[in-house]
């Protein structure tokens, strides 16, 4: 008996060690399932651009809602993304997107600084919608102002990644591979067709992605449609362009600088005058212009081969309104919109050509002329000599923030200033039209009008276009001649279409 209670007594206590195992074993597998659900749930979050729209919303959406990444300050309030004077004292950046890599974008930009601002939100778009990883961009090293400055000489190479990683990967260089493979050749480079729509880059371009891995596009202005795309991709290129595109600390404690002393002494004004050399010689405007100076001109047009128009009738394009204002045409126009004349006048361009004689009827009108060279000691600009696209950076922050900003010529500094001044509340931006502005200014200089019908004419002209909310002018099939997306990016403004009117 002793030894057969011992025996059953052994037995109970083996059913008991089993039990207990099979509820260790129940216990860990709950646990191992819930580890793996909460595994699950946070890669969906992290790849939730991917799958989250597509599961929760229906099929399908190329882009979730851009996250821009919002400067916080130490009260917890974000700050006004895109203006001049904002610092960022912590910035909380969106979760990375996972995707199928289908290659790697490498990219030249051509052109001066806003030219390729506008090429690089383009290409990151496209690489977006690609779903290619994106080589930070490499800037034009040999246009006519020769300026070597790379990409994060310019702009915050960090910060513009970090930003945009919910959208797109991008990278600061090639893998080691891959950068083998492009030094051996094995890659396709090629400029993409300019003014295309999305479909050109899915049709064309992508099938060479999965071809040779690596696609250099070495062209890159105007190479994306300014109308017919999604809004998705509309708004991806207003996020890069206003929240990613974020100049060097350097640049913009310089900008908060200039902008901070003209604030201390009242509104102020920018003009962007194009009246430098280069513009007038690609341009072939001559007006006011001496036969020598109009040689010189010439002679630096043929000089350029990628200059393509050579024999220009200088009086005929002015007629036209395809020529920049003249320094004493500007005048007459300030003066006759009633811009108060002890108003600061900002300079924001290169060297006017002609020099100080040139300004003479500016400078008489307007006495309060400045420029960033004067405002600024020589210390504060040595690095910047000789890189123009950094000065132009600087002539940016200081457009974006003034009072009034007045263009004479509507080239790529003034449609990208133009369009972000919109996109921080419709800023004032008096468009002129400069057709219009030669034939009345030459009825005014030969007596044919007064002062006062000058004036008055001037102003009816302009009296709707000083960067109200508006459409897009859409010409089909002739996109050189259409409003610019970057001039006017409505997709990413705040007022609803209906809202909208036309100039």
């Amino acid at each position: 008996m002793g030894v057969k209670g011992a025996w059953f007594g052994g037995g109970n206590s083996k059913r008991s060690d089993k039990a207990r195992s099979k509820m260790m074993k129940v216990w860990i597998l709950r646990a191992s399932t819930t580890i793996l659900l909460w595994t699950c749930v946070v890669q969906l979050t992290a790849i939730g651009e991917t799958w989250g729209p597509r599961v929760l919303k229906g099929w399908p959406s190329c882009f979730t809602p851009s996250i821009p990444p919002f400067p916080v300050n130490s009260h917890g309030d974000s700050t006004e993304v895109g203006s001049a004077s904002a610092v960022a004292e912590k910035l909380v950046f969106p979760p990375k997107r996972i995707y199928k890599n289908n290659g790697y974008l490498m990219v030249s930009c051509n052109g001066g600084l806003n030219q390729m601002r506008g090429a690089i939100c383009d290409m990151v778009a496209i690489a977006r919608y690609l779903n290619v990883t994106l080589i930070v961009p490499e800037l034009d090293k040999t246009s006519f102002w020769a300026d070597p400055s790379e990409f994060q000489d310019i702009f915050d190479v960090d910060h513009f990644i970090n930003s945009l990683r919910d959208e797109v990967r991008i990278l600061k260089g090639l893998p080691p591979r891959l950068k083998r493979r492009v030094e051996l050749g094995m890659y396709h480079s090629m400029p993409p067709v300019s003014w295309s729509d999305i479909s050109y880059y899915h049709n064309q371009i992508l099938p060479l992605f999965h071809k040779y891995k690596v696609v250099h596009l070495n062209r890159t202005d105007a190479r994306l449609a300014n109308n017919g795309l999604p809004v998705e991709i509309q708004k991806l290129r207003c996020r890069v362009n206003y929240a990613a595109l974020r100049f060097t600390s350097q640049i913009e404690e310089l900008g908060r600088r200039v902008i901070k002393i003209l604030r201390a002494n009242g509104p102020f004004l920018v003009l962007h005058l194009r009246y430098e050399m280069d513009m007038l010689a690609f341009s072939g405007c001559t007006q006011g212009c001496s036969t020598e100076e109009a040689q010189e001109l010439t002679r630096m047009r043929y000089a350029y081969p990628w200059w393509k128009e050579k024999v220009i009738d200088s009086d005929a394009k002015r007629r036209d309104g395809l020529c920049p204002l003249t320094p004493e045409e500007t005048a007459l126009v300030l003066r006759a919109l009633d811009i108060d004349q002890t108003m600061q006048i900002y300079i924001a361009a290169g060297e006017i050509y002609g020099g100080s004689h040139r300004m003479v009827a500016l400078t008489a009108a307007y006495p309060n002329v400045v420029r960033k060279e004067v405002l600024l000691e020589a210390d504060d600009l040595r690095y910047f000599q000789n890189h123009s696209s950094q000065m132009a950076a600087l002539d940016y922050m200081v457009s974006l923030e003034s009072d009034i900003f007045v263009p004479t010529y509507d080239g790529n500094m003034a449609k990208v200033v133009e369009g972000h001044r919109r996109y921080l509340g419709y800023r004032k931006t008096i468009l002129l039209e400069r057709r219009l502005i030669v034939n009345l200014v030459d009825q005014y200089t030969n007596g044919s009008l007064s002062w006062d019908e000058f004036s008055s004419s001037i102003k009816a002209a302009h009296a709707s276009r000083m960067g109200s909310p508006s459409r897009r002018l859409v010409i089909p099939d002739r996109p050189k001649e259409e409003d610019y997306f970057y001039s006017n990016p409505y997709e990413c403004l705040p007022q609803s279409i209906d809202q909208l009117t036309s100039i």
